[in-house]
């Protein structure tokens, strides 16, 4: 245990103003009988305050955990160019997939490495989202068995503006004590403002235990990144440099009308 609280602690002095994300948005996060049974699944790296883009290339792995299985997507993925709010275009990637049975999906992507120039590491998000389908609530606290995890402690569905949001981070199986978590809204239209840069990205801890705790103030996507120091280096341009591995999960939460 205590390897891997120094391994997270190495990271606090980490410029967070304008964090990055793996992002994995879903159609929908609730899909019932009547709506279309066919989830389309958007595959982006983005700063999802800022609206601003990075390029993607494919996946190292990419699949959706239903009834107990984990079932690989990279077949069905497809390159796209999407761009961002400065009109730039990135390489992006989505999936169709068909639901078939009542139940919770766990999809989840592992991106390759991208090597973030002004911190001199390599970054790679273990990313994943939480879809029900047709009412049947079961699933959802399944481990995908991701290197890095966030294994919700609250239905990561069904939510409303204002509920807490409970998770526990583990690396390699293992739950990770006082880890950093980032947190950022997705601001799809680019008309949320903040009073400064710094509330972009929300930063908490995991407690003793891995666990954070977060309550949601407003509707829409929202995403969680757990940071650790990942156990490898990779080379980049004749020399090593060390990997973050992020456990990412992403969230949706709705007004109360």
């Amino acid at each position: 245990m205590g390897r891997i609280m120094i391994l997270c602690m190495s990271l606090f002095a980490a410029n967070v103003a304008s964090a990055h994300f793996q992002m994995l948005i879903p159609a929908d996060d609730v899909v019932e009988q009547k709506e279309n049974k066919v989830l389309k699944l958007n595959y982006l790296f983005w700063h999802p305050f800022e609206g601003i883009g990075m390029n993607m290339p494919m996946p190292t792995q990419a699949g959706v955990r239903s009834g107990g299985k984990n079932h690989d997507l990279l077949s069905i993925m497809k390159a796209n160019i999407t761009k961002d709010k400065h009109q730039k275009p990135f390489n992006t990637w989505s999936a169709e997939y068909p639901l078939k049975n009542p139940g919770d999906y766990v999809f989840y992507v592992e991106p390759k490495p991208y090597f973030e120039e002004t911190e001199n590491i390599f970054i790679v998000h273990y990313t994943k989202v939480v879809v029900n389908a047709f009412g049947l609530t079961e699933g959802w606290q399944e481990e995908v068995g991701l290197k890095a995890e966030i294994v919700p402690l609250t239905r990561p569905y069904g939510l409303y503006k204002g509920n807490v949001f409970q998770g526990v981070v583990k690396f390699q199986g293992r739950a990770v004590p006082y880890c950093e978590v980032e947190i950022e809204f997705y601001n799809e239209t680019g008309k949320q403002k903040v009073p400064n840069e710094i509330m972009m990205t929300q930063v908490i801890r995991t407690d003793g235990n891995g666990v954070f705790t977060y309550g949601i103030p407003k509707a829409g996507w929202w995403g969680f990144a757990a940071l650790t120091r990942g156990d490898k280096t990779m080379e980049h341009q004749g020399k090593m440099y060390p990997m973050e591995l992020g456990a990412v999960i992403w969230i949706k939460t709705y007004d109360m009308k």
